[in-house]
Order: structure tokens, then C-alpha cells, then sequence
């Protein structure tokens, strides 16, 4: 699974989801010819973007190359269950990355188009928001 090696604050704070917007950075595809793009908001964690990643690689079959866009590094702490209220902050269970809309989380080349297009399908189907499948325009 995806984690960061070394941190600067072991526990960060939860942020702000309300009026996220669209993203910025990494809209188009910059390594591949097809790529898996957010349409929604969500935290992603390293979990699932190990399952989606693996579920591509194995119908890709040792065909192509798969690139992942984004990194897992917002620590998302969780007390232990039957532990009352106080006591302060919980330990870190997972890492997570908040995708934005319009952010491109894999991309795919050296394939044929139908073996990109279910490949990015069957990792789509791993992750937590709505994605849309996009292409290079030649």
C-alpha cells in the first residue's frame, strides 16, 4: 500500500470539504494515451487506489504500462472502538488523497484502445466517486 516514508506533523487536521471547486493540477494527460478522470469529490485512500491499480495490472497482463497520479499522503487518525470521549486525538489508522473533480488518477498506454478503455473500467469500479474515461486527441 501507498504511504508516505517520513512526515513533517504525524496528525493533520481535517480541512475543509465545503465548496472544494474543480482541481487545478494534473487535468490532462501527461504519460499516457488514456487515462481515469474524477468526476466527484471524495477521499481516496491508499486501499482502494491499491485495488484499482491491481485490478487494471492483472487484465493489462504484462501488456502496456500503468502510471498513477496521485499519493496518498493526508493521515486520517480513528480511536480505538469502546474508547470513551476525551483523551485527545486517536492513532493514525490510513492515508488518504483528497481528489477534486476533473483530476486524472491513472493512465494507461501502450495498448490497444478496448484493452485501455476495460482495463481503466475494472479499476474505475474499485474507487468511490463517478469517473469518466479519457483519451489524448491526436
Amino acid at each position: 500500500m501507498l504511504m508516505p516514508k517520513k512526515v513533517k506533523h504525524r496528525k493533520w487536521q481535517k480541512g475543509r470539504r465545503r465548496g472544494v471547486g474543480k482541481e487545478s493540477r494534473a487535468t490532462e494527460l501527461a504519460f499516457g494515451s488514456f487515462g481515469l478522470q474524477a468526476e466527484g469529490t471524495k477521499w481516496v485512500s491508499s486501499r482502494q487506489i491499491e485495488a484499482a491499480r491491481r485490478a487494471s495490472i492483472r487484465f493489462l497482463q504484462k501488456g502496456g504500462k500503468l502510471w498513477i497520479r496521485v499519493f496518498p499522503d493526508k493521515p486520517v487518525t480513528q480511536k480505538g472502538t469502546e474508547v470513551g470521549m476525551g483523551g485527545g486525538k486517536g492513532a493514525v489508522d490510513h492515508y488518504v488523497f483528497a481528489v477534486k473533480p476533473g483530476r486524472v488518477l491513472f493512465e494507461i498506454d501502450g495498448v490497444s484502445s478496448e484493452t485501455a478503455v476495460e482495463a481503466l473500467r475494472l479499476a474505475s469500479h474499485k474507487l468511490p466517486l463517478k469517473t469518466r474515461i479519457i483519451s489524448r486527441t491526436r
